[in-house]
């Protein structure tokens, strides 16, 4: 095996978009995620859009653009 050619591995805390914290182990420095089990529909039971870049009334725009268009 050759020496000094894999990155630095360490314990870093990930952090995820609802405040959650963990440690765990990477190569990065700081780690973080939009979903963790803390909040995810899944874990929690809850269903929970989340939007964060308007993708859904981007699409619903380009569906009713196409409703109203005549099909040739």
């Amino acid at each position: 095996m050759q020496k000094d050619i894999h990155p630095d591995y360490h314990e870093v805390v990930a952090t995820c978009a609802c405040g959650a914290q963990f440690k765990t182990g990477s190569t990065l420095k700081e780690i973080r995620v939009d979903i963790c089990s803390a909040c995810h529909p899944l874990f929690t039971g809850k269903q929970k859009i989340m939007d964060t870049e308007g993708r859904v009334d981007k699409f619903m725009k380009k569906l009713a653009a196409a409703k109203k268009k005549p099909a040739k």
